[in-house]
């Protein structure tokens, strides 16, 4: 099977390539665009940072993301940008002279990565409407520090495109059905992946691959028959109402960010730190549930707001509540051959009170050490429902049975917070690690529930409110 894919408006056809190759290396070993660098191969750094479009209308709907773990399958009738493709008559764009010229590279090794990012921006990529600093949190700078940088992308302008041309030649590259070997398969419809599935129930789904991705780049493991999902249109779909937001299983956190945050600002902060911006344009929402980490982001904070998910095997549907799905480590409520299909997430009554917090080493763009979330249900001063669920605490993102049961009927007051924190020691056994000792994942956890007790009473409790 012949993966096709536009690089600058030019066809690449790659035959017979293994399901596990990645973008970066293609690029740089058979296309020798060497300006894509591989730094961490795990996502991590953004030196591999490159472009990869879809057609929208008229036009590309571009994302910034990591070649270092994105496997060739994934972008079979897309379009690509590398630093190569920038230059227009061998001349510069403006933001690669800007920073040149302000002193936003010393070595060099980082930059084209921290240019494509930046790029992305000023051509209305994803993201693009954030913060500078937010939209490099995933490109690692070792020398040049990121003043210069970020001195140099906010003086340059939006960069207008007209794309039509690769919209159109991307609309013919995206005739073909379905893709697949004897070794993988790339289906295009739900139908489809269920068939599939019943067929090899142990096959290996892969949307954004960016912890698959690690698997191979750091633990060099074969995947047994891996099924890529990103192009079932199913699985994409986002739908807001009134009762609150249902998303397909593939949609990216960087889709459905906008619709999170309407549900509550503490949802929308959460995902805007699930690692940078390029994870965030890959990584899915369905995808941090199915793998079903104790420490991933998403899962804690979609317990606590009563989310459920709808599992398919064949014609065959049904719905479970989120915390129903994770059993033990590693395993979770999921047959052989079925699949998650869609997270429907309620929203919270106006007079709720929602807090989310998410503890790491490092601010940006790291994996939880604890994450908290808590759901109040208020009524005349007196709690009358509580969900609080934690990440990092257990061997799978789990409520807080005794915590809850100290905070229900309670008044909502200083003296009920205190017996609540107390109670939050007989939920969990925490374990140490390179991420917090066990000592302190109880502390934080503790911490987290009077962190929502003083920011209702209105008083600061990050830096960011203590700056203001």
């Amino acid at each position: 099977m012949t993966i096709r894919f536009l690089l600058d408006e030019r066809v690449v056809e790659v035959a017979d390539a293994a399901p596990t190759a990645t973008l970066l290396d293609h690029l740089r070993y058979r296309l020798r665009r060497t300006g894509t660098k591989e730094g961490c191969a795990e996502g991590d750094c953004g030196a591999c940072t490159v472009l990869v479009g879809e057609a929208e209308g008229d036009g590309i709907a571009w994302r910034a993301v990591n070649a270092c773990i994105l496997f060739l399958p994934m972008v079979d009738g897309k379009a690509v940008l590398t630093v190569e493709s920038l230059a227009q008559d061998g001349a510069p764009t403006a933001l690669q002279t800007c920073m040149a010229g302000n002193g936003s590279s010393q070595c060099g090794f980082c930059t084209p990565g921290f240019v494509m990012s930046l790029y992305g921006r000023a051509v209305g990529a994803a993201g693009h409407k954030l913060p500078v600093a937010d939209v490099i949190a995933g490109n690692l700078c070792r020398c040049t520090g990121y003043g210069p940088i970020l001195n140099a992308a906010n003086a340059v302008p939006r960069i207008e495109r007209d794309d039509r041309r690769t919209a159109a030649a991307l609309r013919e590259l995206r005739a073909n059905d379905a893709l697949g070997t004897p070794t993988w398969f790339a289906p295009r419809s739900a139908d489809e992946l269920a068939a599939l599935l019943i067929e090899h129930p142990h096959a290996r789904l892969i949307a954004g691959a960016t912890d698959v991705g690690l698997w191979v780049t750091k633990g060099l493991r074969d995947l047994d028959l891996p099924i890529f999902i990103g192009d079932v249109p199913e699985l994409r779909t986002i739908s807001e109402d009134a009762n609150g937001v249902t998303l397909g299983a593939a949609v990216r956190y960087a889709e459905a960010h906008d619709a999170l945050a309407r549900l509550h600002p503490d949802l929308g902060e959460l995902v805007r730190r699930i690692g940078g911006l390029q994870v965030r344009n890959a990584g899915t929402i369905g995808g941090n549930i199915a793998n079903g980490s104790p420490i991933g982001d998403g899962p804690p904070a979609l317990i606590a707001l009563g989310a459920s998910v709808v599992l398919r095997r064949g014609d065959q549907r049904r719905t479970l509540a989120l915390e129903d799905y994770f059993l033990a480590y590693g395993k979770q409520d999921r047959a052989p051959g079925e699949f998650v299909e869609r997270i429907h997430i309620p929203r919270p009554a106006p007079d709720a009170i929602v807090h989310i917090a998410k503890l790491s080493r490092r601010f940006d763009s790291d994996i939880s050490a604890v994450c908290g979330a808590f759901h109040l249900t208020m009524r005349d001063g007196t709690i009358v429902d509580a969900r609080v669920a934690f990440g990092g605490m257990a061997a799978t993102p789990r409520r807080a049975a005794t915590c809850e049961a100290a905070l229900t009927g309670a008044p909502f007051t200083e003296a009920t917070i205190a017996r609540a924190v107390e109670a939050l020691r007989d939920d969990f056994d925490p374990l140490t690690d390179v991420r917090g000792s066990a000592a302190y994942r109880q502390q934080a956890a503790g911490n987290l529930l009077w962190r929502l007790w003083h920011r209702e009473q209105g008083e600061p409790v990050s830096v960011h409110e203590l700056c203001r």
